[in-house]
């Protein structure tokens, strides 16, 4: 029991540590390199002040990740590496590399236009479809979703294409919500954090190991991603964050929870969802912007008050997550 609390510790607490060592070098790098965000014109006129906020600090939280995980590897052994932690860890960096170079090409370009969506749903769809595979051949029952514990439903050779569903959405879901300083990180690390204990409690302890791992990689970015954020995580970050939790959620048959797990990524891309519908099918928004973060922005609201808000409502979920999964169980 010592042991698994201290391999608990070290999980998050490696990665913290180097994203905060690596934080202000990693800073004054991107900024000699003018390595600027772009603030896109039809957004909150407050938001205009941030252009030229250095970005991709989402490399940051990968290199504090990795790092995590190479010292967990040199204390456990090659026992940690399952092949369910290296399809996440696989996933991760994939779409970790995926949002750099979207990134770069909206920083050399100076617009809010990077890689095609076609290009980025393609390489999500086929993470997505790996990983459901791998579920199917691995685990007895892997094609079964649990909703909630309530009842059962058999996917069959479904399953790898529900699985990309999820793994899809969760990594755009979190894009999405990256757009107020410290929203999408500080909504994250509570995630990874409930996600964690939920992996533990059903002995998944590899993968409970590394959601904490990313959980503290993302505590470490929030102190300089924080009001006024001295850095962004940009797509880099986003992706990655979103393709980790899809991965794991999936990867430790959790799929119906993320609902709970990520409530503010679903709210915020139901906002947008909804938002495009109305404007198509009525010529009227439900919204004064879209994503949801904007809508309070622009009623009035400050920054602050809406992330306090936000992550006050996803912390929320998540402890009501962990209540009803210990009542399903």
């Amino acid at each position: 029991m010592i042991l698994a609390r201290m391999d608990a510790v070290l999980a998050a607490l490696i990665p913290f540590l180097v994203s905060v060592a690596l934080g202000k070098p990693y800073i004054q790098f991107l900024k000699t390199r003018y390595m600027g965000q772009y603030i896109r014109e039809d957004g909150p006129q407050s938001h205009q002040s941030k252009a030229g906020t250095p970005t991709a600090g989402g490399v940051l939280i990968l290199l504090a990740f990795m790092l995590g995980m190479a010292g967990l590897l040199g204390v456990k052994g090659a026992a940690l590496l399952t092949p369910a932690v290296g399809l996440v860890l696989g996933i991760t960096l994939a779409f970790g590399l995926l949002g750099f170079v979207d990134d770069y090409l909206k920083i050399s370009k100076k617009k809010n236009k990077g890689v095609s969506g076609y290009t980025k749903l393609a390489v999500q769809v086929v993470a997505g479809l790996a990983a459901g595979w791998a579920v199917v051949q691995s685990l007895p029952h892997g094609a079964d979703v649990s909703v909630f514990g309530l009842f059962t439903v058999p996917l069959g050779y479904l399953y790898p294409l529900f699985a990309a569903f999820v793994i899809t959405g969760a990594s755009n879901a979190v894009n999405l919500t990256d757009g107020l300083d410290g929203l999408a990180s500080g909504t994250a690390l509570m995630t990874f954090i409930t996600l964690a204990l939920m992996l533990f409690a059903t002995h998944q302890v590899a993968l409970g190991l590394v959601s904490l791992c990313m959980a503290g990689a993302a505590l470490g970015f929030l102190i300089f991603n924080r009001n006024p954020a001295r850095i962004f995580m940009g797509d880099t970050g986003s992706l990655a964050l979103g393709g980790a939790f899809g991965a794991l959620v999936i990867l430790g048959k959790l799929e119906c929870w993320a609902l709970l797990l990520g409530a503010i990524f679903v709210v915020e891309t139901l906002s947008v969802i909804l938002q495009v519908y109305a404007f198509k099918t009525t010529g009227k928004r439900i919204f004064r912007m879209s994503p949801l973060h904007h809508h309070f922005e622009l009623g009035g609201w400050s920054e602050n008050r809406v992330v306090y808000s936000f992550v006050t409502f996803q912390f929320f979920c998540c402890t009501l997550a962990v209540f009803l999964y210990n009542f399903a169980m």
